[in-house]
């Protein structure tokens, strides 16, 4: 370890802070993807509108979070005499007491993890939102092109049937 000044120690302090705040808005982003997932399947057009605007109230605060974030990187990568690029987790656990160091390894691996699981869970959303998406295209292609002979139909087996001709809805009165 080097001997730094106790305002690098101090800024290091800040950076834990917002990082743990931002540890706590990825958690509350992965709870939001599940809600947002279950809300789609079962087609909760009100609760799913809640969600969004809740979402959309918070994203303001979060943005505050990421100027605060990158203003103590700035601050660390001037005192340190670093390109802001090189102000790191690991970097700075060279330059600061044994506690704060483990600190810094604690936190980088839960964010680590975090990141991980909210990268899978949001292709997992984006995978189910272009299926809904792929599905409701195939199902008004059907209904709008209903003479279309490149339309795949199963039954209930899972195996292709033959389409018959007949009308989608039966119009009489």
């Amino acid at each position: 370890m080097k001997t730094v000044p106790i305002q690098i120690e101090d800024k290091v302090d800040e950076l834990m802070v917002c990082l743990e705040k931002d540890i706590e808005h990825i958690q509350e982003s992965l709870s939001n993807l599940d809600k947002l997932r279950s809300l789609v399947i079962k087609h909760d057009d009100v609760a799913l509108g809640q969600l969004l605007e809740s979402i959309q109230a918070r994203s303001d605060s979060y943005k505050q979070q990421e100027t605060k974030r990158l203003s103590i990187r700035k601050e660390l990568a001037k005192s340190l005499n670093f390109n802001i690029n090189e102000v790191t987790l690991s970097k700075l656990g060279e330059f600061v007491s044994e506690g704060k160091k483990s600190r810094i390894i604690r936190c980088k691996t839960k964010l680590s993890e975090l990141i991980r699981k909210l990268k899978k869970e949001n292709m997992g959303t984006a995978l189910l939102l272009a299926d809904c998406a792929r599905f409701n295209k195939l199902l008004l292609k059907s209904i709008f092109n209903f003479g279309n002979s490149e339309a795949v139909f199963y039954n209930a087996n899972g195996t292709t049937k033959q389409r018959n001709e007949q009308a989608f809805v039966n119009i009489q009165f």
